[in-house]
């Protein structure tokens, strides 16, 4: 049998408080969700100002991330190169989602949206790299 890491309340805190951290530095407003090995949801915050649409996207682009172990960019590259088959996936094929790997296994993710794709994800990779740095 495997031990399987999970995280916490305080992880997931941990997580939104940096991203929303660095949304703040860019002056970014956007919605940060951070959802469990399952898909279902730890955290969804919508700063003010975000639109309001982000409010479904960021959890599906974490939603995206657990079920796929890779970044969501990775779908919406797969659309930007002619692969339509990705949009009859269930997935939400649009950068910004992140996944949460420890010691190989994907135990959550993280998922951003509000403003552009590149900076949804950077905004996303603060949140990550601080439950790498604890």
């Amino acid at each position: 049998m495997k031990n399987i890491k999970a995280l916490t309340l305080d992880d997931v805190r941990r997580i939104a408080a940096a991203a929303e951290a660095e949304a703040l530095r860019q002056g970014w407003a956007v919605t940060i969700a951070v959802c469990d090995a399952g898909g279902h949801a730890l955290w969804l915050q919508r700063m003010d100002g975000a639109p309001l649409l982000s409010a479904s996207v960021a959890p599906e682009k974490a939603r995206t991330c657990v079920m796929s172990g890779k970044p969501s960019n990775i779908f919406e590259d797969m659309v930007n190169n002619v692969r339509f088959a990705a949009l009859s996936m269930p997935v939400m094929p649009l950068e910004g989602g992140e996944p949460i790997i420890v010691d190989d296994i994907v135990i959550g993710a993280i998922g951003v949206s509000g403003v552009k794709a590149g900076e949804d994800a950077q905004v996303a990779r603060a949140g990550l790299a601080a439950l790498e740095q604890s």
